[in-house]
């Protein structure tokens, strides 16, 4: 057994949040020791979800690009060539070249790096278990950063490595002919994205009526024209009822339009949501509640039933983004150093799917006005009118203001089209400032570049766009 070592702070869990909080606490001054289980950090985020992912959707588009080109009169011959080892050790560079990154940036402010399992003795200690033994920390205040897993329901866990979550499926062990992809939520669309793009065949089953839920329908209407016509299908209101092996083949049997269905896949991508990591972390011998769901239950400055601990990103419920995570890290901090920061309840979160087109929005949506019967003015712009949009070739576009239609306050933003990830901000900006439609359509963009369509957009708010 290692000396026991003391620190003000630990942090359990190296993704977006946890090193944001590490890092945030050790320039307030204090010491701070980060456990993570990988020898990684960067967490799920940064190794197997966001950053591989955009790797791999923005390799992929090169190949729909090349494709498309011949419209625009440039041509290549033959077909490319795809090598997998080449593309996984492309896509392994970037996550490397981050996570080193975060390394030299923890060791310049004197944070601590433990790589181990960590388990809660108690409310102020910590047990370690690293490759060579086992580490005891007490602390005074711990943040739990721990985030979560891909969901594998039991009629999914066959044991069989056709059948897929996403951490596999980043990995991209082949290119199937025929892959079915449960889940028409964020990933499932990312993924099948990629893989349509690198010549599988496609099927999405969804068992709600819409893909990417909590998106508005004119934003999603864009994303599910390309999915007709890359995919194989997508099937809405789709229910899968058994899996199993057959051969080297998964058999699948479903429910869609009102019909039994058995079809067999070469492989299988499951993708139906995710579950919090709050299991065997030690919680039992703290004061630390867990919801129904397995979440850990915070305030508004992410503190929990046990004064010691606070709970930051996915472990914590709420929408699952890394940025949400980074946020709360500094609301988490704050707290601890006795300051009042703002709760997350009052920050505005956006949110963006990198499938093709991208969509974002932030804010409140069409679709939650209507629910809740809050009035509001929509006003939208429509790509195919916008110059750039045209020279890039993606008319599909749309950026839509939702507004009160008494004070003109911005409420909420959406965008589908390219690059809509990187222009939500903007809209972001807008409505944390309190921004006025009139601002935006005041605020001159330069030209010809797709935010003008945010500006145009709230000029059709007023009846006088000039390109509408």
């Amino acid at each position: 057994m290692q000396k026991t070592i003391k620190t003000e702070v630990v942090v359990v869990g190296g993704g977006p949040g946890g090193y944001a909080a590490a890092f945030y606490a050790a320039d307030m001054g204090k010491k701070v020791i980060l456990v993570d289980k990988d020898e990684k950090l960067g967490g799920v985020c940064l190794n197997r979800g966001c950053i591989p992912s955009k790797a791999l959707l923005n390799a992929t588009k090169v190949l729909l690009d090349a494709k498309k080109s011949e419209d625009r009169g440039i041509s290549f011959a033959g077909s490319p060539k795809i090598d997998l080892d080449g593309l996984r050790d492309w896509k392994n560079g970037v996550i490397s070249k981050l996570s080193q990154g975060i390394a030299g940036l923890a060791k310049k402010r004197q944070v601590q790096v433990i790589s181990g399992r960590g388990y809660f003795e108690s409310s102020t200690q910590l047990r370690v278990e690293t490759s060579s033994g086992q580490q005891l920390i007490d602390f005074d205040t711990a943040i739990l950063a721990v985030g979560s897993r891909p969901a594998l329901p039991s009629l999914f866990d066959l044991g069989n490595p056709r059948i897929m979550t996403s951490t596999e499926a980043l990995d991209i062990p082949e290119i199937p002919e025929t892959l079915l992809v449960v889940g028409g939520g964020y990933i499932g669309m990312e993924l099948s994205t990629v893989y349509s793009a690198l010549g599988s065949q496609v099927t999405v089953v969804e068992a709600a009526d819409t893909i990417l839920a909590g998106a508005d329908a004119d934003l999603t209407r864009p994303v599910m024209a390309y999915a007709k016509n890359h995919f194989k299908e997508v099937r809405l209101g789709a229910k899968v009822l058994k899996m199993s092996t057959s051969k080297k083949q998964i058999k699948v049997t479903m429910e869609y339009q009102g019909k039994s269905l058995e079809e067999s896949y070469d492989r299988v991508l499951v993708s139906v949501g995710r579950v919090p990591n709050s299991q065997d972390l030690g919680l039992k011998n703290t004061k630390v509640t867990l919801s129904d769901k397995g979440y850990v239950v915070v305030d508004a400055k992410q503190q929990t039933t046990d004064p010691n601990f606070y709970a930051i990103g996915d472990i914590s419920g709420g929408v699952l983004l890394a940025h949400k995570a980074s946020r709360e890290a500094r609301i988490a901090v704050d707290a601890l150093l006795g300051e009042n920061p703002i709760p997350m309840s009052d920050v505005v979160i956006p949110a963006v799917v990198f499938t093709n087109p991208e969509v974002a929005w932030c804010g409140l949506t069409e679709t939650d006005a209507k629910t809740k019967g809050i009035a509001i003015k929509v006003a939208k712009f429509p790509w195919s009118a916008n110059g750039r949009a045209l020279t890039f070739d993606k008319p599909e576009g749309l950026t839509k203001i939702i507004a009160d239609p008494v004070t003109e306050r911005v409420l909420g933003v959406g965008i589908v089209g390219a690059g809509a990830g990187d222009l939500i901000s903007e809209a972001v900006l807008a409505i944390e400032m309190g921004a006025t439609v009139k601002d935006m359509a005041m605020a001159v963009h330069p030209h010809p570049t797709l935010a003008e369509t945010m500006m145009e957009a709230a000029e059709v708010y007023y009846g006088h766009c000039t390109h509408s």
